[in-house]
């Protein structure tokens, strides 16, 4: 018997061998710093490699599961922390490409694995006997001396289990896994609409004066545009490089309300891209999540793990910057409005207008066009310059590596050493293309932990939709590309400076209206004179940038703070809103948003235009009940960088700090905690009311 099982067993080793030599995702990563093979990985490899790294996670679980020692903290917390790696590396690529690389055939890659990736994260924490092991040392913590980030990694996974159904009966428990399918599955068709739709629309110009206002780089942009889609002239589309300087820059009303019309349509209209019942439907099932969970709603589900921790703690906040908000953004718009009579327009500004009206007064009142200051910030200027700030303030040096593989060209990649040693690999992907949703993001190949005296360091990667180089000029960023190039980085930092034990609480693995602490607080110096010196040259001469832009920049920088402000705070509520129904959504997704928002609104409402519709922070990210976190976080960054200006923007030992307190520490402790131990005290809203010119 033993005999004729050898030549079986010789054949499926022989066979396991040969699939893990075709299909790069289940060999060893043989590339520096084992990174991902993107030359080699191909759509079909995916759907078999993720299959196989679940049964190898699904054994490592039931291991610890079954264990018949005794629970501890080693052989249950940090057991179930380190396990699952190979799918976690395997369902970054995947994931992570189709945000910033995708096609029809990883779409469809998606689907097929999404749901499978759902039934296991379910099968975990819906494992009576792995409950019962992690509840056991929950229960006995007091007694076991665990360090902080011990402690605080035994208390997130008793909560992750207890509201991802451990407690449920058998009953609950099947519904619960219904739900969660189901909304994998939604959040990923609305992504995929979102991305659609932005595609879908280009406005095609064939006239010069359709032209008429714009700067010479968004015309040069516009027809690299139209060549790429093999047109004559002209092409605009809703990305934002385009997007939002031909909305500020047009002289052609027509034009600009045609552009700003699809924009706020994205996701409205019936059809195969329509997010309508989609938004219904998500909303509705996380609803019932939260009921099944024994909560009133999703908002009060999620925020038990928010430093907010209520619905009412984010009115509370998101009603104190309103009252200062709100006033200030009505005599915002009233003077936009007179300004723009002074220009001859005779109509009621309308919100494609305001783009315009309220640029030509900034530029009027400030003699300040970003124009002039986009010389000064070509990309690779900017690029060196961020790695400047970063040098000074956390010692951090970047070598380019070209033999790290890519998954397109456009990406940069670099090491990223400290006193030697190396902390992170960095990918830097810049441009909009198809295959690219929309805005600017950080993500992670792989996150930073230790396994005994091995410290894995962390694959980071920044994606943004700068404009592109032309035939007669490099890349050249607007201010606010900057700001989100920094805000960007600061993420990145985060994760490539953490210093913790457990993948878990790594990084930026914090609470979400902590995260954004670290990206927003790098905004601040932009526009700072001493930090633009060190990079912010003229790409043609060579020319520092001179004072007076600078100093043109600085008292520009509140204009209009008012609106954004209530803009920031609407899109708050608005998720909010969402997020604190207590019953399912009968109305249409418009006439709901109009209850929810419209009452902020300073423009007219306008029939057919609506901002859920493709609100992927909320719906296809991971913001529900969360995205009030930017003001959050704002409240926090302003205070801190208080510190800054009061030691030196530059000053190592304030940088030192802000290191060892927060971006090493990742969510290894509450981040009230993390802050005060930093900042000496607990934040409040004036620095930032100071700092916005509310107050």
């Amino acid at each position: 018997m033993r005999k004729s099982l050898i030549p079986f067993v010789l054949i499926l080793i022989v066979a396991t061998m040969s699939c893990k030599q075709e299909n790069p995702l289940l060999a060893e990563f043989a590339t520096p710093y084992q990174t991902p093979p993107f030359d080699r990985i191909r759509p079909e490899h995916y759907v078999p490699a993720v299959r196989t790294a679940i049964d190898e996670a699904r054994a490592e679980v039931e291991a610890i599961a079954s264990n018949p020692a005794a629970p501890t903290f080693e052989n249950t917390l940090a057991a179930l922390d380190r396990s699952g790696k190979h799918l976690d590396a395997i369902t970054e690529i995947l994931f992570n490409l189709n945000e910033a690389e995708t096609n029809p055939a990883l779409q469809a890659v998606v689907r097929e694995v999404s749901p499978l990736i759902t039934d296991f994260s379910n099968d975990i924490s819906l494992n009576p006997k792995l409950f019962d092991r992690i509840r056991a040392v929950w229960e006995a913590r007091d007694t076991l001396g665990l360090n902080t980030e011990q402690a605080t990694l035994l208390a997130k996974t008793y909560r992750q289990f207890e509201q991802n159904g451990a407690c449920l009966d058998e009953a609950g428990k099947e519904r619960f896994r219904e739900i969660s399918r189901r909304l994998a599955d939604l959040s990923l068709q609305f992504g995929e609409n979102e991305l659609a739709a932005n595609n879908a629309f280009v406005m095609h110009l064939t006239d010069s004066a359709d032209l008429a206002g714009l700067p010479p780089s968004l015309v040069a942009a516009a027809a690299q545009a139209a060549k790429e889609r093999n047109l004559e002239g002209w092409a605009i589309t809703l990305h934002a490089p385009m997007y939002i300087p031909f909305m500020r820059y047009s002289e052609r009303r027509d034009l600009r309300e045609k552009l700003n019309r699809a924009y706020g349509s994205r996701g409205l209209q019936p059809g195969e891209h329509c997010n309508q019942q989609i938004i219904k439907d998500i909303t509705s099932l996380r609803l019932e999540k939260a009921k099944l969970l024994g909560h009133k709603t999703h908002a009060d589900l999620v925020l038990q793990q928010r430093m907010a921790e209520t619905p009412a703690n984010v009115f509370a906040l998101e009603q104190q910057l309103l009252d200062a908000s709100r006033p200030a953004a009505r005599r915002e718009v009233e003077e936009v409005q007179q300004f723009a009579q002074t220009r001859g327009f005779n109509d009621v500004i309308q919100r494609w207008d305001w783009p315009y009206y309220s640029y030509k007064l900034k530029m009027a009142r400030y003699s300040y066009d970003e124009e002039e200051l986009k010389p000064y910030l070509s990309l690779d200027s900017v690029v060196n310059g961020v790695f400047l700030l970063a040098h000074k303030l956390y010692g951090l040096t970047f070598t380019p590596n070209a033999t790290i593989p890519l998954y397109h060209p456009d990406v940069r990649t670099y090491e990223v050493h400290r006193d030697g040693r190396l902390m992170a690999i960095l990918y830097l992907d810049f441009f909009p293309r198809e295959g690219k949703s929309g805005g600017a993001w950080k993500t992670t190949f792989r996150s930073q932990y230790r396994i005994g005296d091995t410290d894995v360091r962390p694959l980071v990667s920044i994606v943004t939709n700068f404009t592109k180089p032309t035939a007669d000029a490099p890349a050249l960023l607007t201010f606010g590309e900057l700001e989100t190039l920094l805000h960007e980085f600061g993420h990145a930092l985060h994760a490539m400076l953490s210093e913790c034990t457990y993948q878990s609480v790594s990084g930026t693995a914090v609470y979400r209206d902590f995260v954004e602490l670290p990206s927003q607080i790098m905004e601040n110096w932009a526009s700072e004179k001493e930090y633009l010196d060190l990079f912010a040259t003229h790409h043609l001469t060579g020319q520092k940038i001179p004072q007076e832009l600078v100093q043109k920049v600085v008292d520009s920088r509140n204009f209009t703070a008012g609106y954004l402000s209530l803009r920031q705070i609407s899109l708050g509520l608005l998720d909010m809103a969402w997020h604190t129904i207590e019953q399912p959504v009968e109305m249409s997704v418009e006439e709901f948003e109009a209850k929810a928002i419209g009452h902020l609104d300073v423009f007219p409402a306008i029939a057919g235009m609506n901002t859920s519709t493709a609100f992927g922070h909320i719906f296809a990210g991971g913001y529900a009940a969360g995205y009030y976190g930017y003001k959050w976080a704002e409240v926090l960054d302003a205070d801190a960088f208080e510190l800054f200006k009061q030691r030196g923007i530059f000053d190592r030992a304030t940088a030192e700090s802000f290191r060892d307190n927060i971006l090493s520490r990742g969510g290894s402790e509450h981040p009230m905690v993390l802050y005060t131990r930093f900042r000496g005290h607990q934040p409040t809203a004036e620095a930032l009311l100071k700092r916005s010119g509310l107050k």
